[in-house]
C-alpha cells in the first residue's frame, strides 16, 4: 500500500515539474517587453538623476498550476508574481485581476505571492485566465504594463467511469462460432485523458463466464463457449466492469450489465412423440371429412419450426390425404372418397414429417424429418340401399297399351344385415303419373299411352328404402326415351295463298310446296305429292313430284278472269314412306289477279274474302240474315212513302196572324174603318181565281227586294174594321212574307201590293 501511494506522489510531481517548465517559456516575451520598458524608463530617470547603468529586471514565474480538491488547512500556493522595477522597499503594489480574482485566487501585494482560498474541481473548470500589474503603492501608477497567465487546475483521479448507454440488451445466432463477436460497450471518464492514467480505461467481465468475453481495450464482447443451444437456455446476463489508472490498484472503476439472448436456428428435427398412431372412421363419412391428427415436435422457432407432412407409403394413400394445418402444426388427415366397411376395414399408412427450411450449416447434423405409422380402422354404419348404376335409361314404345314393361332398377342392403328393399317413384317426379314401379322386384311399367310428340323423354326418379333399417333411402336418376311411331299424317309446310295472274301462260310454275310430319324423321324418309282422285281431271292446273319431299305446281291452260272465278282450290294428297305409311289431303288456295304487262300484281280483290279470325258458319250467317231483315225493312218504308198521295191545292186553317213577321209604317189606328179581307191574305191567288199547285215550281218574276214603305196589318178582329183595313192596305205598300210548314215542304209567298189588290209575284220554294 506504502508503495502505491509513493508512485502516486512521484508521478504527481513529475507532472507539476512539466508544468511549470511549460507555464515558464510561455511569458518570455511578456518579459521581454517589461524589461525593455522598464530600461528606457531607466534612461530618462538616468538623465534626470544621472544614473548612467542599466538593470535588466522582469516578472518571475515560480508556479503556474494548483491541485484539484485539495482539503488542506491552509490556501494553496499557486504561484508567485515579482517585476524588476520591485527593490524590496514595498514600493511596488502587486494587484491580480480576472477569473476567479478574490474570490478563488488572491494576491499578497507585496510579495507577489498567488494563493487559491477554495477547493478547485477540474471537470467544472480546468483553467482560470488571470491579469497581473505591478503599479506603484502610492500614487497607483502602473510600474508595468498588465500581463496575463492563466492557471490550470492539475487533475487528480477523482471521477469513477461509467456506461452512459446501460444496460445494454444484444443477441446473437445460437450455435455461434467461438469468438462470434456480441456487441461493443463503452464507458467514459471525466477525468482528463491528457494527463495520467486517470481516465485509462480497461474493461473486464464480472459475470457471464465461461459462455461470453470482452476484450480490455475495446470493450467488445464475443462468445467464449461452442455451441450454445438456445433450447437449452436462450437469456444470458452478463455484467462488463470498466476500471481506470489503466486496471491498477487505485484506481476507479464502474459495472453495467448486459442482457444477451440467443436466436433461434433450425438445427433441430422434427419429432413424433409415438411411432403408431390410431384412429377410426365410419363408413358413412363422405369426401373431404376429417379422420384424425398427428403433430411432430419441433423446438425451432419461426420458420425454423414448420413442419409438412406426406404419406410415404401404405394401402390407404389413394383413400386418405393429409395436409398441415398453419396454426397448430398439426398433420390433418381427410377422406379423399368414401370407404367401405364391407369392403374393407383397416388401413396402413406411413407419414413423414419435414422441415420446411432447411440451415445448410447445419445439413450434415442428421435428416430433418422423422416418420411414423398410422392405422385407420373403419367403423360399420347402417348405410341407405345402393343402387347398382348410377342412373339408368330405357325405351318404350310411344301409343304402347298399359302396362308395358319399361325396365327395371335394381338396389341391394350394404350393410351385413342385408335386409330387403322397398322401390317407389317419388311423385314430384312424374306429376302424371305416367309409370308405375314394383315395390319389391323394381320393375317399371306404363300407366297409360306415351305420345311421342308431346314429351319425347320422361326423367323420373326412383328411390329405394331399406325395410326394417333407419327407413334410409337413396334415389337413382331414371330417363325413359318415347320411341316413334309413324302415327301422323304429312301437312303442308305452310298454308300461303298462290296468286297466279289473269294473263298467265301455260305451263308456268307457279309455286313450289313442301310438306311437313310431327313424327321423327328417320333416314330415308321422304313425301309423296298428288292431285287428290277427286281433282285429277281438273284443266287449270297440275303437280310433279320433285322426288325430294316437295312438288312443282304448273298452269296448264290459258288465261283466267276474275269476274268468271277469282279462287280455285286444288286438293293435293301427301303420303309418307313411314311403318305405317301415312297420308293426308290439303287444300292448296290460288287467287286470280289483276297484273300488268310484267307480271305485276296490282290487285286481287282479297279484301271480301277477309273474315275475322275465329268466327264459325253459324255466326256468318246470323250476320247475313240481319244485313238481309234491315234491307227489307228499308224497301218498304220507301215503298210506302212513294204510295202516299198529297193535295196539289194546301189549304190551311193557320191563323195568318201568326205568319207576319216585320213592319215598316203606322196603321190607321181604330179610324181606319175600312176592313181587309182575311181570306185574301190567307190565299192572295185565290183571290183573282188563281190557285197555285204544288206540283209546279213558279217562276220569280222580279227580284226580291226590301220595301221600306210598309205597313203593319193587323189580323186581329176586335181591334179594326174592315173598312179602316182597306184604306190602310190602299195607303201604303205592304210586303208580306208569308210561310207555311208542313211534313213536306215549306211555301214561302211575296206579296206586292199596290193601287190593285192582285199579287204581282209567288215564288214557292221545296
Amino acid at each position: 500500500m506504502w508503495e502505491g501511494l509513493g508512485l502516486q506522489v512521484f508521478l504527481m510531481c513529475l507532472g507539476a515539474v512539466l508544468c511549470s517548465a511549460v507555464a515558464t517559456s510561455a511569458p518570455l516575451e511578456h518579459s521581454h517587453r517589461h524589461r525593455l520598458s522598464l530600461h528606457r524608463h531607466r534612461e530618462r530617470t538616468g538623465k534626470e538623476g544621472q544614473v548612467l547603468h542599466r538593470s535588466k529586471r522582469g516578472w518571475v514565474w515560480n508556479q503556474f498550476f494548483v491541485i484539484e480538491e485539495y482539503t488542506g488547512p491552509d490556501p494553496v500556493l499557486v504561484g508567485r508574481l515579482h517585476s524588476d522595477v520591485d527593490a524590496g522597499d514595498g514600493n511596488c503594489k502587486y494587484i491580480l485581476s480576472g477569473e476567479g480574482a478574490g474570490t478563488i485566487f488572491v494576491i499578497d501585494d507585496k510579495t507577489g505571492n498567488i494563493h487559491a482560498t477554495k477547493t478547485l474541481d477540474r471537470e467544472e473548470q480546468a483553467q482560470y485566465t488571470l491579469t497581473a500589474q505591478a503599479v506603484d503603492r502610492a500614487t497607483n501608477k502602473p510600474l508595468e504594463p498588465p500581463s496575463e497567465f492563466i492557471v490550470k487546475v492539475q487533475d487528480i483521479n477523482d471521477n469513477p467511469p461509467e456506461f452512459l448507454h446501460g444496460p445494454y440488451y444484444a443477441r446473437v445466432p445460437e450455435m455461434s462460432n467461438v469468438g462470434t463477436s456480441v456487441m461493443q460497450v463503452t464507458a467514459t471518464d471525466a477525468d482528463d485523458p491528457t494527463y495520467g492514467n486517470s481516465a485509462r480505461l480497461v474493461y473486464s467481465i464480472l459475470q457471464g463466464q465461461p459462455y461470453f468475453s470482452v476484450e480490455p481495450q475495446t470493450g467488445i464482447i464475443r462468445t467464449a463457449l461452442p455451441n450454445m443451444d438456445r433450447e437449452a437456455r436462450q437469456e444470458y446476463d452478463v455484467v462488463i466492469q470498466a476500471k481506470d489508472m489503466g486496471g491498477h490498484m487505485g484506481g476507479l472503476s464502474g459495472t453495467t450489465e448486459v442482457k444477451i439472448t440467443l436466436t433461434d436456428v433450425n438445427d433441430n428435427p422434427p419429432k413424433f412423440p409415438q411411432s403408431v398412431y390410431a384412429m377410426s372412421v365410419s363408413e358413412d363419412k363422405v369426401s373431404g371429412e376429417e379422420v384424425g391428427r398427428l403433430k411432430a415436435k419441433d423446438p425451432d422457432l419461426g420458420e425454423n419450426g414448420l413442419v409438412s407432412y406426406r404419406f410415404i407409403e401404405g394401402d390407404g394413400m389413394t383413400v386418405f390425404e393429409i395436409t398441415t394445418d398453419t396454426d397448430t402444426r398439426e398433420g390433418v388427415i381427410k377422406l379423399r372418397k368414401p370407404v367401405d366397411f364391407e369392403t374393407k376395414r383397416a388401413y396402413t399408412l406411413r407419414v413423414e414429417a419435414s422441415n420446411t427450411h432447411l440451415d445448410p450449416r447445419f445439413i450434415a447434423w442428421g435428416p430433418y424429418k422423422d416418420t411414423a405409422t398410422v392405422k385407420v380402422m373403419v367403423e360399420d354404419a347402417d348405410e341407405p340401399p345402393a343402387f347398382m348404376a348410377t342412373s339408368y335409361s330405357f325405351e318404350v314404345e310411344e301409343n304402347a297399351r298399359d302396362g308395358t314393361v319399361v325396365g327395371r332398377v335394381h338396389a341391394k342392403d350394404t350393410d351385413v344385415a342385408n335386409n330387403p328393399v322397398r322401390y317407389m317413384i317419388p311423385r314430384y317426379t312424374d306429376v302424371e303419373q305416367f309409370f308405375s314401379v314394383g315395390p319389391e322386384d323394381g320393375i317399371i311399367k306404363t300407366t297409360r299411352p306415351l305420345d311421342r310428340e308431346t314429351l319425347p323423354w320422361h326423367n323420373i326418379s326412383v328411390s329405394a328404402t331399406e325395410i326394417g333399417g333407419h327407413h334410409q333411402d337413396t334415389k337413382v336418376r331414371v330417363n325413359i326415351k318415347v320411341k316413334d311411331m309413324n302415327d301422323n299424317a304429312p301437312e303442308f309446310a305452310t298454308q300461303n295463298e298462290i296468286l297466279v295472274c289473269e294473263n298467265v301462260s301455260p305451263g308456268k310454275l307457279i309455286e313450289t310446296v313442301s310438306a311437313v310430319d310431327k313424327d321423327e324423321m328417320v333416314h330415308r324418309q321422304y313425301f309423296h305429292f298428288s292431285i287428290a282422285p277427286e281433282a285429277v281431271n281438273n284443266q287449270n292446273f297440275s303437280l310433279k313430284d320433285n322426288r325430294d319431299s316437295t312438288a312443282s305446281i304448273y298452269v296448264t291452260r290459258r288465261g283466267f278472269s276474275r269476274m268468271t272465278q277469282d279462287v280455285y282450290f286444288l286438293p293435293i294428297e301427301i303420303n309418307d314412306n313411314g311403318i305405317p305409311p301415312m297420308s293426308s289431303t290439303n287444300t292448296l288456295t290460288i287467287r286470280v289477279c289483276s297484273c300488268d304487262s310484267k307480271d305485276t300484281i296490282l290487285s286481287c280483290n282479297v279484301e271480301p274474302y277477309i273474315l275475322p279470325a275465329g268466327l264459325s258458319t253459324g255466326a256468318l250467317i246470323a250476320i247475313l240474315a240481319c244485313i238481309v231483315i234491315l234491307l227489307a225493312i228499308v224497301v218498304l218504308f220507301v215503298a210506302l212513302r212513294r204510295q202516299k198521295k198529297e193535295p196539289l191545292i194546301v189549304f190551311e186553317e193557320e191563323d195568318i196572324r201568326e205568319n207576319i213577321i216585320t213592319y215598316d209604317d203606322e196603321g190607321g189606328g181604330e179610324e181606319d174603318t175600312e176592313a181587309f179581307d182575311i181570306a185574301t191574305l190567307q190565299n192572295p191567288d185565290g183571290a183573282n181565281g188563281f190557285l197555285p199547285r204544288k206540283d209546279i215550281k213558279p217562276e220569280l218574276q222580279y227580284p226580291m227586294r226590301r220595301i221600306k214603305n210598309c205597313c203593319l196589318i193587323s189580323m186581329k178582329k176586335t181591334m179594326r174594321k174592315p173598312q179602316q183595313q182597306t184604306e190602310t192596305g190602299r195607303s201604303c205598300s205592304t210586303s208580306i212574307f208569308l210561310r207555311k210548314m208542313n211534313s213536306t215542304k215549306t211555301e214561302t209567298v211575296f206579296f206586292h201590293k199596290s193601287s190593285e189588290k192582285s199579287p204581282l209575284s209567288a215564288q214557292s220554294h221545296q
